[in-house]
C-alpha cells in the first residue's frame, strides 16, 4: 500500500499550478484570459461567488475535492449545453484520438467556416476557461471519450477560445498516462512548447506507467529548458520505484541530491516517500538518518513509513533498533496493527530467539491485534527454523480455530522449513494436511515442491509434481523451469535439461538470464564450447544481456578445463562494457589455477583481483595457498596464513586442512602436529578430513622412526 497516493489531476494542474508555476513563470504563461465582460458577466450572475471565491473552491480550500468537482461540474452543465458541440465534432461517428501532425482537425489557419461552425464557434464565445477546464477532464475521465475530449481541444484552438492549452493539453496528457497510452501521450506533448505544466503531466504519466527513464529524462530536459521541477515529481518517481520493486539505494542518493541541488523544499509527502524508498530498498541507516532529519525540522513520519523502516531494520538482522522503534511508534499514541507487528516478528524469526516470537504474537492478541496469515507463516517458519515441526502443525490448527484459513503460502513456508533442514519426506505429510483442510497448491507452493526433490536428486518425483501441476491448469513460471533444468544439470542429466529448456521456449515462457546462466554452466561441464557460444549468441540476440553471474559462470567452466587464455578474455570484456568482476569471479579463477599447481598464475590473478578494489574473501585466499601446496612451495603457502592475521581474515578449517596438506606433500610430516594443535587454539572444530591428515602424518612419522 502507498504511503501516499498520487494527486488527483485538478490538485495537481490548478492550486500547485498557482502556487509554483504563475508566481515563478509569470513571464512565460497565463492561466487564462477569457474575455473581460464574459468574465465579469459569470462573476455577476453567480452572485455571490467572485473570481477570488472561485478560485479559493477550485484549490479546495473549501470542501472535500470529490464534492468541489461535483459541484462544478453540475453548475457547469446547469450554465451551458455543451451538446450542440459534442454533437457536431461527432457527427461522423466516434471520434478516435489523432495525434497525427497533419490532422485536419488541428489547422488553425483555416479561415474559411461554414456558418453553422462560426454561429456554433460564435455560441461559445463567452464560455469561461474554467468551464471549459471542466468539460474535457469530464470528457478524459473515460478512455471512450478521451479522442472527443482531444478534438474538443483542437476545435477551441481552431477558433481562439480559450488562452490556457497549456493546462487542456496536460489534463488529455494524465488522462493518457492514466489509460496506459504513454506513447500517445508524449506524440500529444509535442503539438505544444512543453511548459512546466506539460512536463509535470508528462512526468506524471511516465510515473503512473513505471517508466522510470523517461521520468528522469523529463526533469533532466525540464531543467536545461529553465525550469524547476517541483517535489511531486520526485514523489510520484520515488513511488513508483517503490511499486514496481525496482528501488535500489544509490538511484535514492541520486534523487536526494538531485532535489538538494535544486533547493526544493521537502514537504511531508516527498520526505515520507524517500523514507519509505530507502526502507524498502534496503538501506535502513538512510531511511533512518532522513527520519530525524525530518522530525527535527517538524516534519512527522507516516504510521506507514515507520513500519516499513522496522521492516527493513528486522529484515538486516537489527531487531534491537527495530524494538525501539516499534516502542516509539506505540509511545506516539498510534495503536500499533497487524503490520507493524508483523515487521517487528520478523526480525525474531531471524535472529531472535524463539521465545521472542512466542511472546510476540501473544501481546497481539492480548492488545486485540488479529493476527493474519503473514502472522501466521513467519510463526511457522520460527518453528520450522527450531526443528519444532508439531509446533509448526498446532499453529495450522490456531488458524482454523481463529477463523484464518490457512492459504498456499503457509504451506509453503512450512515446506521450505523441511527441506532447508533436509527432510525432505515430509513434503508428503504437508501435501496431505492441504488436503484435508481443502487448501488448494498453488505455483509456488509447486515451485518449493519441486526445489525440494530436486535438492535430495529425487527427479521422478519433481517430475511427477510438474505433470501434476499441469494437469491442474497451473502454467509453469520462470522459477518452474529454471528449477527443473538447474537441478537435472547439477545431477548430470544434461540431455533432459536440454529438453526442458526447449519445452520451456514452446510452452511461450521466455527464458531469462539465470535460464541462460544455468544451460551455460551446463553446455560448460560437458566441454560442448560451439554449442555453449551460440546459446551466448542467441542470448544476445533476445535483448538479454550477458550478467556478472553470466561472466563468472563463464570463468568458472573454462578455468575447470583449463582453458585460462578464454577465461581472462572473458573478464577483460566484461570489464569493457562496464561491468565491475566480483570476488566469486576471481576466486573461480585462482582455484581453477590452484587445482593445476599453477601457482605463479593464481598469485597474478589474486594480485589483480585487489587491483581491482576487491577484498580478498577467505576462499580466495584458502585457493591460493591450495595453489602453494600443489606446486610444492610450503614457505608461500605459510605467508598466505600469515597475510590472513595481519588483514582480520580468520582462517578456517579448510585453511588449516589445506596447510597440512601442503606440508605433507614436501614430507614435513614432523610440522603436521602443530598446524593441528594450532588449528584447535584458533576455536576452529577439525572436521573428518583435518583428523585423516593428522593420522596420515603420524603414520609416516612413524614409518620414519621404525626404519632408522
Amino acid at each position: 500500500m502507498l504511503l501516499l497516493q498520487p494527486p488527483l489531476v485538478s490538485s495537481r494542474f490548478h492550486s500547485l499550478y498557482f502556487l509554483t508555476h504563475h508566481h515563478h513563470h509569470n513571464h512565460h504563461h497565463r492561466f487564462f484570459q477569457p474575455p473581460i465582460s464574459a468574465f465579469s458577466a459569470t462573476a455577476s450572475a453567480s452572485s455571490p461567488s467572485s473570481s477570488s471565491s472561485y478560485f479559493s473552491s477550485w484549490n479546495g480550500l473549501d470542501k472535500p475535492k470529490e464534492e468541489e468537482d461535483d459541484e462544478f461540474t453540475t453548475e457547469v452543465h446547469r450554465r451551458y449545453d455543451f451538446s450542440p458541440l459534442l454533437k457536431h465534432l461527432s457527427r461522423f461517428g466516434p471520434v478516435e484520438l489523432v495525434l497525427d501532425s497533419e490532422s485536419k482537425s488541428d489547422t488553425n489557419t483555416d479561415t474559411s467556416l461554414e456558418p453553422v461552425e462560426f454561429e456554433l464557434a460564435e455560441s461559445y464565445r463567452a464560455v469561461p476557461a474554467p468551464y471549459w477546464h471542466s468539460l474535457i477532464k469530464s470528457l478524459s475521465s473515460s478512455t471512450s471519450s478521451l479522442g472527443l475530449a482531444y478534438a474538443v481541444v483542437s476545435w477551441l484552438q481552431k477558433h481562439n477560445l480559450c488562452f490556457s492549452y497549456e493546462l487542456l493539453y496536460s489534463i488529455l496528457i494524465h488522462a493518457l498516462g492514466r489509460s496506459e497510452k504513454l506513447y500517445e501521450a508524449f506524440l500529444l506533448s509535442q503539438k505544444q512548447t512543453l511548459t512546466p505544466l506539460t512536463y509535470n503531466a508528462l512526468i506524471g504519466a511516465c510515473a503512473r506507467n513505471n517508466d522510470i527513464e523517461k521520468a528522469l529524462n523529463l526533469i533532466s530536459k525540464m531543467r536545461q529548458d529553465g525550469y524547476q521541477s517541483d517535489f511531486v515529481n520526485y514523489s510520484l518517481v520515488i513511488q513508483s520505484l517503490t511499486r514496481s520493486n525496482k528501488i535500489d539505494s544509490v538511484m535514492l542518493q541520486r534523487l536526494y541530491k538531485e532535489i538538494e541541488r535544486d533547493k526544493l523544499e521537502f514537504d511531508v509527502q516527498l520526505v515520507n516517500d524517500i523514507i519509505m524508498g530507502f526502507a524498502k530498498s534496503g538501506d535502513p541507516s538512510r531511511a533512518l538518518q532522513l527520519l530525524g532529519m525530518a522530525q527535527a525540522t517538524g516534519l512527522s513520519a507516516k504510521t506507514a513509513t515507520l513500519v516499513s523502516i522496522i521492516s527493513a531494520l528486522a529484515s538486516s538482522g537489527r531487531t534491537d533498533e527495530a524494538e525501539a522503534l516499534f516502542e516509539e511508534l506505540r509511545q506516539s499514541g498510534i495503536k500499533p496493527r497487524t503490520k507493524a507487528y508483523n515487521a517487528l516478528l520478523k526480525g525474531y524469526v531471524k535472529t531472535g530467539p524463539l521465545k521472542d516470537a512466542e511472546s510476540m504474537v501473544s501481546e497481539m492478541e492480548k492488545r486485540g491485534v488479529s493476527p493474519d496469515e503473514h502472522t501466521y507463516s513467519l510463526l511457522i517458519d520460527a518453528y520450522v527454523n527450531a526443528g519444532r515441526w508439531e509446533s509448526a502443525r498446532i499453529v495450522l490448527k490456531e488458524m482454523e480455530a481463529g477463523d484464518v484459513q490457512p492459504n498456499s503460502f503457509v504451506f509453503s513456508r512450512l515446506l521450505a522449513g523441511y527441506r532447508d533442514r533436509g527432510e525432505w519426506q515430509k513434503t508428503f505429510q504437508v501435501l496431505k494436511e492441504m488436503k484435508s483442510i481443502g487448501v488448494k497448491p498453488d505455483r509456488q507452493f509447486y515451485n518449493v515442491v519441486i526445489d525440494t526433490f530436486g535438492k535430495f536428486n529425487c527427479l521422478d518425483h519433481a517430475m511427477t509434481t510438474f505433470d501434476r501441476m499441469l494437469s491442474e491448469g497451473i502454467e509453469p513460471d520462470r522459477v518452474t523451469w529454471n528449477t527443473l533444468i538447474d537441478c537435472h544439470c547439477k545431477h548430470g542429466r544434461h540431455i533432459v535439461a536440454e529438453d526442458m529448456f526447449e519445452a520451456m521456449e514452446r510452452r511461450g515462457c521466455l527464458p531469462c538470464a539465470t535460464t541462460y546462466n544455468i544451460m551455460i554452466n551446463s553446455y560448460g561441464d560437458q566441454e560442448r564450447w560451439d554449442d555453449m557460444k551460440r546459446l551466448l549468441g542467441k542470448m544476445k540476440s533476445q535483448g538479454i544481456l550477458p550478467n556478472v553471474v553470466t561472466h563468472t559462470t563463464l570463468v568458472d567452466v573454462y578455468g575447470k578445463s583449463g582453458r585460462f587464455n578464454d577465461a581472462i578474455e572473458c573478464l577483460e570484456e566484461m570489464k569493457s562494457v562496464g561491468l565491475k568482476p566480483s570476488s566469486t569471479m576471481y576466486n573461480a579463477l585462482i582455484n581453477a589455477y590452484a587445482q593445476r599447481g599453477l601457482s605463479e598464475q593464481a598469485v597474478n590473478a589474486f594480485r589483480v583481483m585487489t587491483s581491482d578494489g576487491l577484498k580478498p574473501s577467505l576462499l580466495a585466499l584458502n585457493s591460493l595457498i591450495n595453489a602453494f601446496g600443489e606446486d610444492r612451495r610450503d614457505a608461500e603457502a605459510f605467508a598466505v596464513l600469515q597475510y590472513m592475521k595481519e588483514n582480520g581474515v580468520k582462517p578456517d578449517v579448510v585453511t588449516y586442512t589445506t596447510l597440512m596438506k601442503a606440508l605433507i606433500r614436501v614430507d614435513k610430516f614432523q610440522k603436521v602436529p602443530g598446524v593441528y594443535e594450532e588449528m584447535i587454539m584458533s576455536g576452529c572444530k577439525p572436521d573428518r578430513k583435518a583428523r585423516s591428515m593428522l593420522r596420515s602424518a603420524l603414520r609416516y612419522m612413524k614409518q620414519t622412526l621404525r626404519a632408522s
